[in-house]
């Protein structure tokens, strides 16, 4: 009985056995299944962020179309740039804002700068709403990786700064510029060697700062091609923006054997009173624009060395018109000038896989044109819920029909101090081959209509806007007004408050120290003594240490803290040392209210005489936190 019980038992076991075994294998083939379907995915993604091309978009700085030798000037030498506007595509008729701050602001957002709060270039009016979706935020999010090297100019302090939209890597300066109220006072306006802000932190760098710019964005696309990762590079030299008093020696040795008189197009004894004063300015500007270019052949063979040049996708242009009356080709103007010199910039773009060399096209196309572009060569669909006022010109420049007609589709640009656009207001607005401009600004409130001095110009006949007009085709002029007001009612409605500028958010849990400067603070300039306030929006309280900097003189008694015009807190400041450029005095265990306030400091003289403004203010953790 025992051994049938046993024989039972065993030949059970080996049936439970084979099921066992059976149903291990069967789970093991499924786990493998899901193994390879999950490996397939992966290769198909990575199949895919392979295809997809890597991105570099460069943008210089007060560089305007006639600063090339491509486009004509036979003095600065630009012979990198020169043979790349020749290996692809040119888009000839291409716009952007007569200043940089909403050039950045439309380039990043494929739309119109008044839609999203960054409408000026200072006082914070350089800032630019968060809710506004970044070329780099689509991109990241797609898997690529995202750097910015340079200027960004669209909010110094969180959420505003580039790393809080998109670029999961920054090297930075803050605000418009080195040696602007936004720079750190330990870099004491310098080109060379500059102290950069990388991934919100204050560092020392070594060289000067367009080489620093092109070495951490090479390095930077080195490590995405050693991920196997597409990469998204934007590079934007704040040169040849000024000062210039500190520019490449080798080049500027050069330049010192130059006479710039071909150039000097739009000079006059009324403007410039001291002829060669103007002439070095010149050889300083071109010593830092041929250095952007050595930089730029650098970066090319870069690419070649690493093996990814064919399927790298290059856009180089430039930000507005030139920071002087210089050579500016067939046309008339300047930086901040709604004239063509002011606006037209070169739109270069080199694709060897998908953009064959010398293709050209006069379609009028803008900055707001770019995100879309970059869009399409990714393959990456724009989601539903994002508005763009840009059209992708891809089918253009790869030499196919486009289904958008870009000469049927207005234009419109404007750009004037002040808190708030005003209709007609130093604008124009392009369709097709025709212009309607104003090219003055207003002076205090806005005139009625007739007396604005609109004019009316065929840029096909005419594009150095010599003739007006405006008498001979009054229809056209009124088709453009329509439009333009369409245009400005449209924008100015794009959201509640839409003018007001974006709050800096004070919380040392998103971003330590805060550091807030003049570049952000609103009702002052920027002269030694103006005052001014910051609208903040308070998430964290204090306790603070707040380190003061300002000028000094010799009525300075005390630094008072204003919330909302209340004294918050007080501290007495050094005797005066007016010899001094900079005085600091820290206050300690200053407490915040949290919400949404406007926040000042002031020096004050005795009984709280003689107030004014400080320079900047830094929020750190006290240790009483």
């Amino acid at each position: 009985m025992l051994e049938v019980f046993l024989s039972t038992r065993a030949c059970c076991g080996r049936s439970l056995y084979r099921r066992s075994k059976r149903k291990m294998a069967a789970q093991a083939l499924l786990l493998a299944g899901i193994a390879l379907s999950q490996l397939a995915f992966m290769n198909s993604l990575m199949a895919e962020q392979a295809a997809r091309p890597n991105v570099i978009l460069v943008m210089t700085d007060d560089q305007g179309w006639g600063d090339f030798g491509a486009t004509g000037n036979e003095l600065i030498r630009t012979p990198n740039l020169d043979e790349f506007a020749t290996s692809g595509a040119w888009m000839t008729d291409f716009y952007v804002s007569p200043v940089c701050t909403p050039t950045r602001a439309s380039l990043m957002t494929g739309r119109w700068n008044f839609r999203t709060k960054a409408i000026d270039t200072y006082l914070g009016r350089a800032m630019m709403d968060t809710d506004e979706v970044t070329i780099a935020e689509l991109l990241r999010d797609a898997g690529y990786a995202t750097g910015i090297f340079g200027k960004w100019h669209l909010g110094d302090n969180y959420p505003l700064r580039p790393m809080d939209q998109g670029f999961g890597e920054s090297l930075v300066h803050r605000g418009g510029g080195l040696a602007q109220p936004g720079d750190p006072i330990e870099n004491e306006g310098r080109y060379t060697d500059p102290v950069l802000v990388n991934n919100g932190v204050l560092t020392p760098t070594n060289g000067y700062c367009t080489d620093v710019y092109f070495n951490s964005a090479t390095d930077f696309i080195r490590k995405s091609v050693e991920a196997d990762r597409p990469f998204f590079t934007y590079i934007a030299t704040n040169a040849p923006h000024g000062p210039y008093y500190d520019v490449p020696k080798g080049w500027l040795d050069y330049y010192q054997t130059v006479d710039m008189t071909s150039i000097m197009k739009y000079w006059s004894a009324e403007r410039h009173k001291n002829r060669e004063a103007e002439h070095e300015k010149l050889r300083r500007i071109a010593a830092m624009i041929s250095n952007v270019d050595e930089n730029f052949g650098r970066l090319l063979q870069r690419l070649d060395r690493l093996g990814v040049a064919d399927n790298t996708l290059i856009i180089f242009l430039t930000d507005n018109g030139p920071n002087t009356m210089r050579y500016a080709g067939p046309f008339r103007g300047m930086k901040s000038d709604t004239f063509e010199g002011g606006v037209r910039t070169v739109m270069w773009l080199r694709w060897p896989e998908r953009i064959r060399p010398g293709i050209k096209s006069d379609a009028p196309t803008a900055h707001v044109d770019v995100l879309p572009t970059i869009l399409e060569a990714a393959g990456i669909e724009k989601p539903d819920a994002l508005a763009l006022d840009g059209r992708s010109f891809l089918p253009i420049v790869e030499g196919r029909d486009s289904e958008f007609d870009f000469n049927s589709r207005p234009i419109a640009l404007q750009w004037h101090r002040g808190d708030e656009p005003q209709m007609y207001n130093h604008f124009l607005i392009r369709k097709g081959r025709w212009k309607l401009l104003n090219p003055d600004r207003f002076r205090g409130n806005s005139p009625s209509l007739d007396q604005i001095p609109l004019r009316l110009h065929d840029l096909k006949e005419d594009p150095g806007e010599t003739r007006n007009l405006i008498e001979n085709h009054p229809e056209i002029a009124n088709e453009l007004r329509a439009d333009y007001e369409e245009w400005f009612s449209d924008v100015s409605s794009t959201r509640d408050e839409n003018y007001a500028p974006p709050r800096i958010v004070i919380d040392l849990k998103r971003e330590s120290p805060v550091t807030l400067t003049r570049q952000d603070w609103r009702d002052a300039g920027w002269q030694k003594f103006d005052r001014g306030r910051w609208v903040v929006d308070i998430k964290d309280g204090g306790p603070f240490d707040v380190l003061v900097t300002y000028s000094p003189s010799e009525t300075d008694r005390a630094v008072e803290i204003t919330v909302d015009g209340e004294t918050i807190a007080q501290a007495t400041t050094d005797r005066a040392r007016p010899n001094r450029e900079w005085n600091q005095v820290t206050l300690k265990g200053v407490e915040l209210p949290t919400g949404k306030h406007s926040l000042a400091a002031a020096i004050v003289g005795e009984n709280g005489t003689n107030p004014h403004g400080v320079f900047q203010m830094q929020f750190s953790t006290s240790p009483e936190h």
